[in-house]
C-alpha cells in the first residue's frame, strides 16, 4: 500500500492556485492529508472529489471544494489503483468509486498514482478481479452478458449488504485473467446495456510514484 513518501512526492506535481482531482482510498487520503498541510501553511487550491467520503476528508482538511460544472478543466488528479502494468494502465474500483474518478481524471491535464510495490503487476487482470459498476435495473442482465463473454461474477457485498456506490448504483467484481488488451475490453463492457464504466483505466496515468521501503520512486509514461 502507498505510503507517506509517495503522498509527499505527489505534492511536487501541484502549484499554487492548480484545481486538483482528489482520489478515493488510503493512498489518495494519505495524498489529501499531506495537501491539508500546504494549504494550511498558505497553498491555494481547488479541490474535486471522487467520492463523498473524500470530501469530508477535505474538508476537514481545510481544502476548498468545487464541482466539474464549476470548472473548465482540472490541472491534475492524485489518486491510487488496484493494478498498475509496465505500460502504466491501471485497474481501479476496489473502492468502489471507478466512474467518478475516471470520469474526474478524463478531466484532468495529468493523472498521478501513488501505488505501493505489491499493486505493480506484469498484466492487468492479474489479481483476478476487474469492477465494472452496473445501475441496478440491468443488474440480472448485465451478469447474464459477463457470463457469456467468460467474465462470470456477481454485485459485490459487504458485511452483508449490496455494496451501493455514490451515484445510487451496484458494482460487479468480475472474474479475469491476465487481459491482452486492456483498452478493447474496457470498450466491449463499456457497450453492455447497463454498463457505466469499468475499472480499466488504460493510456490515463502519466506518473505512478510508487512507495517503495527505500522512498518514493516515480514511473512516467
Amino acid at each position: 500500500m502507498a505510503g507517506q513518501s509517495a503522498a509527499v512526492s505527489a505534492l511536487e506535481f501541484v502549484e499554487n492556485g492548480f484545481t486538483v482531482g482528489l482520489g478515493t482510498g488510503r493512498a489518495a487520503s494519505a495524498f489529501v492529508e499531506a495537501l491539508g498541510e500546504l494549504v494550511r501553511a498558505g497553498l491555494t487550491v481547488r479541490g474535486v472529489p471522487t467520492s463523498d467520503a473524500t470530501a469530508e476528508l477535505a474538508r476537514r482538511c481545510g481544502i476548498s471544494l468545487v464541482g466539474l460544472d464549476d470548472v473548465e478543466g482540472l490541472d491534475v488528479t492524485v489518486d491510487g489503483a488496484d493494478e498498475v502494468d509496465p505500460h502504466l494502465d491501471l485497474i481501479k474500483g476496489y473502492g468502489a468509486a471507478l466512474v467518478r474518478e475516471k470520469i474526474v481524471a478524463a478531466a484532468s491535464r495529468r493523472l498521478v498514482i501513488l501505488v505501493g510495490p505489491e499493486k505493480l503487476v506484469d498484466a492487468l487482470g492479474q489479481r483476478g478481479r476487474l469492477p465494472v459498476e452496473v445501475i441496478p435495473f440491468a443488474a440480472a442482465t448485465c451478469a447474464r452478458r459477463f457470463a457469456a463473454m467468460g467474465l462470470a461474477g456477481d454485485v459485490r457485498v459487504h458485511e452483508g449488504n449490496t455494496v451501493v456506490t455514490d451515484n445510487g448504483n451496484y458494482v460487479f467484481d468480475c472474474e479475469v485473467a491476465a487481459i491482452e488488451d486492456p483498452a478493447a475490453l474496457d470498450r466491449e463492457l463499456c457497450c453492455v446495456p447497463g454498463v457505466l464504466g469499468t475499472g480499466i483505466f488504460a493510456g490515463m496515468a502519466d506518473a505512478v510514484i510508487v512507495d517503495d521501503a527505500g522512498g518514493a520512486r516515480v514511473m512516467r509514461r
